[in-house]
């Protein structure tokens, strides 16, 4: 998959307002194409927001992690896909996937399967009752959204060669818990550089604090966006 740098790069808009979202778009100017809408801006106007970044040109990745019975994942997916966003998240069971697949249906909407959150690893598995480590159940849940027909996969980059190797060159894999060199890990545990990131597999990277915390956002994408393609031309 040839994606040119600045659109392999995500920016998160975790912040609590349209408003703050649409001033980082505005500071961010043509450094990043290409936004994510999670859960605390979605319940905020986010949903809408979404539709108008999409409209204006700019790609968007909904980021809801959809979970549900069938009938209710599917019939959300349909509505997002008339949003007109490019990505869609949902948490890789198979009944929910097999759901958003079909109410993806023929439009351009390309369904992420979430694994294991980067905020995890194997003690927090455990503590769930889940049997296996973060690896194996990473793989097991890249191979299921393969048969099922899954657009792509949101992975740790820790995770990103193993599952390239299982689910083939065409599936996006999109890797969050990106930290650059010096930035904060925060809640995160499995987090990887942006180079290391390309070099292991990643189509799209997932950037929020490093952004939008920094002091000057626009030069902390453009660093980011330099390093993608630094990694790439590699």
């Amino acid at each position: 998959m040839i994606v040119a740098a600045r659109e392999r790069l995500i920016v998160a808009l975790d912040v609590p307002t349209v408003g703050e979202a649409e001033a980082l778009v505005e500071t961010l100017a043509e450094s990043a194409v290409f936004y994510k809408i999670g859960l605390e801006l979605a319940v905020a106007g986010g949903i809408e927001f979404a539709g108008e970044l999409a409209a204006a040109g700019y790609h968007v990745f909904l980021d809801l992690k959809l979970h549900d019975i069938g009938n209710t994942v599917e019939r959300a997916t349909r509505r997002a896909a008339e949003l007109g966003v490019s990505f869609l998240t949902v948490h890789a069971y198979p009944q929910t996937m097999r759901a958003a697949v079909a109410g993806r249906g023929s439009s351009d909407l390309r369904i992420l399967a979430v694994t294991v959150l980067t905020s995890w690893d194997d003690s927090d598995l455990a503590a769930a009752g889940i049997q296996g480590s973060v690896a194996e159940t990473v793989a097991r849940q890249a191979a299921q959204a393969r048969e099922i027909g899954i657009d792509g996969i949101v992975c740790s980059a820790a995770e990103a060669a193993a599952v390239r190797a299982i689910v083939g060159p065409d599936m996006a894999l999109v890797t969050p818990g990106i930290r650059p060199a010096g930035a904060a890990q925060g809640d995160q545990k499995r987090v990887v550089g942006p180079a290391a990131a390309v070099r292991a597999g990643a189509d799209y990277l997932v950037v929020g604090r490093p952004i939008i915390a920094a002091p000057d956002p626009k030069r902390a994408a453009d660093a980011i966006v330099g390093e993608i393609a630094a990694a790439a031309a590699i």
